[in-house]
């Protein structure tokens, strides 16, 4: 289900509403047939920043416009919903298709793999459309990758920005607390008196 803004988002602030933009691992973000390895780095943005290019933005190679975007996490995440602002001239996906904490996935996982859910994309040039997620299925997630099997008919498809709505849990992945209590104690930590000189001495 695609939500359409019925609202000014300056007023709103939509921008800071359940962003978690700043929760993306965007160093380790990653993409499958993108034209120029690294782009799709450049579709994370803050939301005022959705519609500009001039960072770049993530295309396909010629004559295949399928492509997988991985997208790591700083911190588990619950996602509310997806934004995608796509290319212009029949070259923006016109489907999704989302899969959570799976690593590795490529286009022959993507094909014959049970998706988390799937959208029919909306030529969205101006950024006004989410689409809503099954929030239930969305929770504790580590990691989403994102499956764009065609576009609106061009030989390539273009993404200009991807933007996430959720929540985010303080608590930080790869780093894990361990509290070692000594439940019994280790003999080698504990010498004797003998072994110790700890013995009594006659002083004279």
């Amino acid at each position: 289900m695609a939500c359409l803004h019925d609202h000014s988002c300056e007023d709103h602030d939509c921008s800071s509403d359940w962003s978690l933009y700043k929760h993306i691992d965007i160093p380790k973000v990653s993409a499958l047939n993108e034209a120029v390895p690294g782009s799709v780095k450049a579709v994370f943005k803050a939301w005022e920043q959705r519609l500009s290019s001039s960072e770049g933005l993530l295309e396909s190679n010629e004559g295949d416009p399928e492509l997988i975007v991985y997208i790591p996490f700083t911190s588990d995440v619950k996602i509310k919903s997806i934004s995608i602002v796509g290319g212009a001239d029949g070259t923006s996906p016109n489907k999704m298709r989302a899969f959570i904490n799976r690593e590795g996935i490529d286009f022959s996982d993507a094909q014959s793999m049970q998706a988390v859910q799937e959208w029919d994309l909306a030529e969205n040039l101006q950024g006004v459309l989410e689409y809503q997620t099954r929030y239930s299925r969305f929770q504790g997630v580590g990691n989403l990758t994102l499956h764009f099997p065609d576009s609106y008919g061009g030989d390539t498809s273009r993404i200009q920005y991807i933007g996430l709505k959720g929540e985010a849990t303080q608590l930080k992945r790869d780093v894990v607390a361990t509290i070692v209590y000594e439940l019994m104690p280790n003999p080698s930590d504990h010498k004797t008196k003998s072994e110790s000189g700890g013995g009594m001495s006659h002083v004279e």
